[in-house]
């Protein structure tokens, strides 16, 4: 029997990288995977190699859009056991020359997107449930022309803390996972050249302790520990999965 046997996990940004593999273990391990992501389309053509995955598109931005997954999620199952509220962008940039549009699209999506998820979601978790947060070590770990996503990233961690004191009266579990150099799209779809992103990857690979970069799957089996009864005990609390590259 799988570990998430008969549960059922909410995954966002699921289309593509950290949450498309997420998903995939998450089927693997017993789980109906509703797989939710801005992109309707590319999520639909993820969930046809997902066992039981579910494939909605939304804007996480857009409250209409959480609403109606959060009723979809209460019409089709019922409740929700697992959120890993993963949906997130990056834009990259230096200090000086980071636009007002870069910085409220950051924050829209990474802060109050993340934010909304979850309390929208609420009415449909079961007590007991598991939230995971996508953080990331660049929130300690100063990279330059990170500012925007590092904030945002920060953010994310303190919410964690926040919440599971908040939820505790329902014993929802709440914590962080924080990659490292995760090679996904992000890099590209943040603005940086396929030469800028190769580069930087490149360089990123030697300066890690564990001499590589870590993939989608990596993190995949920190969410799933965290979304599993193997955690039962944690709450509150960043996971980094970076190959040590915070130590650096």
């Amino acid at each position: 029997m799988g570990k998430l046997e008969g549960r059922v996990a909410i995954v966002t940004g699921a289309a593509s990288g950290i949450g498309l593999a997420t998903s995939r273990r998450f089927a693997a391990e017993g789980a109906t995977v509703v797989m939710v992501d801005l992109h309707a389309d590319e999520v639909r053509r993820a969930a046809e190699d997902v066992t039981r995955g579910d494939p909605i598109g939304a804007d996480i931005t857009k409250r209409a859009d959480l609403v109606a997954l959060r009723d979809h999620v209460a019409s089709s199952y019922g409740r929700a056991d697992v959120l890993f509220a993963n949906a997130g962008i990056a834009t990259f940039g230096p200090f000086a020359e980071v636009t007002e549009d870069a910085f409220d699209r950051t924050v829209t999506t990474n802060l109050k997107g993340t934010f909304f998820t979850v309390q929208t979601l609420l009415p449909v978790l079961r007590s007991g449930a598991s939230v995971i947060l996508t953080a990331s070590v660049s929130a300690t770990k100063t990279v330059p022309a990170f500012s925007v996503y590092s904030a945002t990233k920060a953010a994310i961690g303190s919410l964690a803390r926040s919440l599971t004191v908040d939820l505790k009266e329902r014993r929802i579990r709440v914590n962080a996972v924080s990659p490292g150099n995760i090679e996904t799209q992000i890099g590209r779809n943040g603005g940086l050249s396929d030469k800028e992103n190769d580069a930087y990857f490149e360089k990123t690979a030697s300066t890690t302790p564990l001499g590589r970069n870590g993939q989608g799957q990596d993190i995949a089996a920190a969410v799933l520990f965290l979304a599993s009864d193997d955690s039962a005990f944690i709450a509150g609390t960043e996971l980094i999965v970076d190959g040590g590259f915070a130590q650096g």
